[in-house]
């Protein structure tokens, strides 16, 4: 018996840059991850709904992350690499040089990060053309695409940068030009927050109406004219300055970018299900819904025909994955809000305190707690006087309205740990009843989705897993890999390495399933009952501000 050679296992390199950080990792062609690395990044927020990163800081990080993981490891077997990012704008000059995005002329914070919502008016006045793109972003562009920014940085930093602006980057296209110095734009990136469509590009009278002509004067040199598919290689692959920035060989191919969320989905909704027994096995990947969960949350579906939803963005062609159509609802703070309740809670150093004492995070401990006070009724019930509206930066999706405030009904006197697990308990609830509201609204328009796949950082949390199968009624899976993020941004590498003949095969391969919650269908009247308070409180709150804004 001769035992055959086994070919060496291929790497592909996905790097993801977060809202607070960045990360990498070096993963298999099975979809394993080998090694992974993370480093913080600074946020700068010098007033109130404005958050500034720098471009420098943020690639002086991507090449840390990266050198780390791939320490040790054959360069020769790393085929390819991949990046996702926030879309965040990114301001650079002619010379590719970075530009202030503020009024105190700091150059090196260049970057309007996505959350910024400093483009209030320029998008109200957008969103009163009724121009027809907008009827791909749900019928109302919301504060954080790239359109108002652009709009609030001509109207307010004319000489300081909109005058000197050579380029005007999604950040993950900014990564994939820094890597290759080629200036494609993805269509991820174009399509989802800038207005572009993959059937008839840019469209001038847009341009125009909103007051930036300037764009279209140069042929959209400046925001994009060449314009790529996810996974598609970039010009000749890493720049001899990039590879040595990032510790490769250079030449080694790099992919067209993805959006952090649409890597996300990616990661998870092309995984093989069989033997899960999973009512979206045996059928298309319409059937199912990414959920990424981190600072913020998004929901990706994706449908053969387009499907357009009020209120959810989309839909967009070709955006995630290859041939089918994305609509992407989302939840503006997620993660942010669930620690801006907790830490913000006057009992939250006694929790600091007993959690570090228990060798636990504060959220396992106020998980345990949550068991050890739920007495004979499911954890859930705990909160049947007790009812959060989630929505304390603005509602992204169904009801894009950014001036929403949070809400909590139901407070007593109570200042103990007791009362922070419930207030915890009942935000995570809010934020799953904020997903079944979107989902409802998806379905109504003509999606059928019977299945969440959930990634990111809040899916580690069991108790925020659990209400989500509890409160839409659906099975969640879990990933294998809990940084299904990076897995994704690999996956475009290896698309752009030629190693697979596709995303789809690449999906398929390299996503892979963990773990699988099902609902308790035991819990449904009271959290059907909950949804219903739920709707009930925003029609209080537009209610009250209808009466306080009467003359």
């Amino acid at each position: 018996m001769h035992s055959e050679k086994q070919a060496p296992v291929k790497y592909y390199v996905g790097i993801d840059v977060g809202s607070a950080s960045v990360r990498a990792a070096l993963v298999d062609e099975f979809g394993t991850v080998v090694a992974h690395a993370d480093q913080p990044i600074q946020i700068w927020e010098p007033q109130a709904d404005h958050y500034e990163q720098s471009s420098a800081d943020i690639w002086a990080a991507c090449c840390s992350v990266t050198k780390k993981v791939v320490r040790g490891i054959d360069a020769s077997r790393i085929r390819g690499v991949g990046f996702d990012a926030t879309c965040s704008l990114v301001v650079v000059d002619k010379q590719f040089q970075p530009l202030a995005v503020n009024c105190e002329g700091q150059n090196y914070r260049n970057v309007i990060m996505w959350m910024d919502h400093r483009a209030v008016s320029q998008v109200e006045r957008i969103n009163a053309t009724q121009h027809r793109v907008l009827n791909y972003v749900g019928g109302v562009m919301s504060v954080e695409m790239q359109p108002p920014k652009l709009l609030w940085i001509k109207e307010n930093l004319q000489e300081l940068c909109w005058e000197k602006a050579g380029y005007f980057f999604d950040l993950p296209d900014f990564l994939s030009w820094k890597a290759t110095g080629v200036t494609a734009r993805s269509l991820c990136t174009v399509v989802c927050k800038w207005t572009y469509t993959s059937d008839g590009g840019w469209d001038d009278s847009f341009w125009k109406i909103i007051g930036l002509e300037d764009l279209v004067k140069d042929k959209y040199e400046k925001i994009g004219n060449h314009v790529l598919s996810p996974g598609e290689p970039v010009g000749k692959g890493l720049t001899p300055e990039a590879a040595k920035d990032l510790g490769l060989p250079e030449g080694i191919a790099v992919a067209a970018s993805l959006i952090d969320a649409h890597a996300g989905g990616l990661g998870v909704i092309g995984a093989d299900v069989k033997g899960h027994n999973l009512p979206c096995e045996n059928q298309p990947i319409t059937s199912r819904v990414a959920m990424i969960c981190g600072t913020s949350s998004c929901h990706m579906g994706v449908s053969e025909t387009p499907i357009f939803v009020p209120g959810v963005w989309g839909p967009y062609f070709s955006a995630m994955v290859p041939g089918l159509w994305l609509n992407e609802g989302g939840q503006s703070a997620t993660g942010k809000l669930i620690d801006h309740v907790v830490r913000g809670h006057v009992a939250f150093p006694e929790l600091q305190s007993k959690a570090a004492a228990s060798a636990h995070s504060i959220y396992t401990y106020l998980n345990s707690h949550l068991d050890l006070i739920k007495k004979s009724l499911p954890v859930g019930f705990l909160t049947v006087d007790l009812h959060v509206w989630p929505d304390f930066h603005g509602n992204r999706s169904p009801l894009t309205d950014l001036t929403l405030k949070g809400m909590v009904v139901g407070l007593t006197l109570s200042r103990g740990l007791d009362e922070l697990a419930l207030i915890y308990l009942a935000t995570i609830q809010a934020i799953a009843l904020g997903t079944r509201h979107i989902l409802e609204t998806m379905q109504a328009a003509g999606h059928h989705i019977n299945t969440l796949f959930l990634c990111g950082g809040l899916s580690k949390n069991p108790l925020f897993v659990q209400m989500h199968a509890d409160i839409t009624g659906k099975p969640v899976v879990l990933s294998k890999e809990v940084e299904s993020v990076l897995v994704g941004a690999a996956i475009l590498g290896a698309c752009a390495s030629g190693d697979f003949a596709s995303i789809q095969e690449a999906m398929a391969k390299m996503g892979k399933i963990g773990r699988v919650v099902q609902p308790n269908h035991e819990h449904k009247r009271f959290y059907d009952k909950k949804y219903e308070v739920f709707l009930k409180l925003v029609e209080h709150q537009r209610e009250y501000r209808s009466i306080m804004s009467s003359s």
